[in-house]
């Protein structure tokens, strides 16, 4: 019997190891948890006498002087349209740097999707009822300036080579941070506003990951960035006065209401990096 002589050209084919874990199940179930967890939220704070109680008074905790409430102004002052636009030209420009055209079009989509959800939500079909007396019932939830920026940073994130993202979280947490917090601090906002826009730009920014597909390798440490880069604009707003309203008797509730705000948006932050892809 003849045996035929393997061809030298021939070269056998190699599978290349994956270099992470595909996004799509983990930014599903990262989509419907924001959703789920936005609801809940709405519910709590805009629906029940202990939720509105609560949350006006984690409001009432901080206060800031004439020059502090200036300060926090001047901050809040610069999240305008114009700050959206600027934002989305450098996603586009970034993610076509890397020839990525799916994810220019998920970066639009991610801010686009996230600012009108919370207008359509705060304007239309959320209302916060009449539960609580001193409670002002017309509704602010979700914070449409903590969306503004928390979109512009999952919009960042989803361009974002794997490389970047270790300057990317911790700036953008304390983006989100310093944005969210100076609303509360300013009287503009309650607490749960702010979580509320966070949880509304995190399910977006996973809808669109889990569409894209691809892949995310892990950067380690992100977490811990993001809390870092969270945290310290909790530091940089008691560094510029925010303080207790009442003096020291009320260290403790200021402590925890900021210090809870920080770790949530934090998290939120890198939540939204963990599932957006980074190939």
């Amino acid at each position: 019997m003849a045996l035929t002589e393997p061809d030298p050209t021939t070269v056998p084919t190699q599978q290349r190891p994956a270099r992470g874990s595909a996004v799509r199940g983990p930014a599903a179930l990262m989509a419907v948890a924001a959703g789920v967890l936005g609801g809940v939220l709405a519910w709590f704070v805009l629906l029940t006498p202990l939720g509105q109680r609560l949350d006006e008074r984690a409001m009432n905790t901080v206060v800031a002087g004439r020059e502090t409430q200036l300060q926090v102004l001047s901050v809040l002052g610069y999240v305008s349209i114009g700050a959206i636009g600027l934002v989305s030209i450098v996603c586009v420009a970034l993610a076509l740097s890397r020839g990525r055209v799916p994810l220019a079009v998920g970066a639009l989509t991610i801010i686009a999707g996230a600012n009108v959800t919370t207008q359509v939500l705060k304007h239309v079909l959320l209302q916060r009822a009449d539960l609580v007396d001193g409670v002002v019932a017309s509704n602010s939830f979700p914070s449409g300036h903590t969306t503004v920026i928390a979109s512009g940073v999952g919009a960042l994130c989803l361009v974002s080579p794997r490389w970047m993202r270790p300057l990317v979280v911790p700036v953008g947490a304390f983006a989100v941070a310093l944005t969210g917090a100076s609303t509360v601090v300013a009287g503009w906002h309650r607490p749960s506003d702010v979580v509320g826009a966070v949880l509304v730009t995190t399910a977006w920014t996973a809808a669109v990951s889990m569409l894209l597909g691809r892949d995310h390798e892990r950067v380690p440490g992100t977490w811990l960035l993001a809390l870092v880069g969270s945290i310290g604009a909790i530091v940089a707003l008691v560094a510029i006065g925010v303080r207790p309203s009442y003096g020291w008797d009320g260290f403790t509730d200021a402590a925890l209401v900021l210090g809870a705000l920080g770790v949530a948006l934090g998290l939120g932050v890198a939540a939204a990096n963990r599932v957006t892809p980074t190939s």
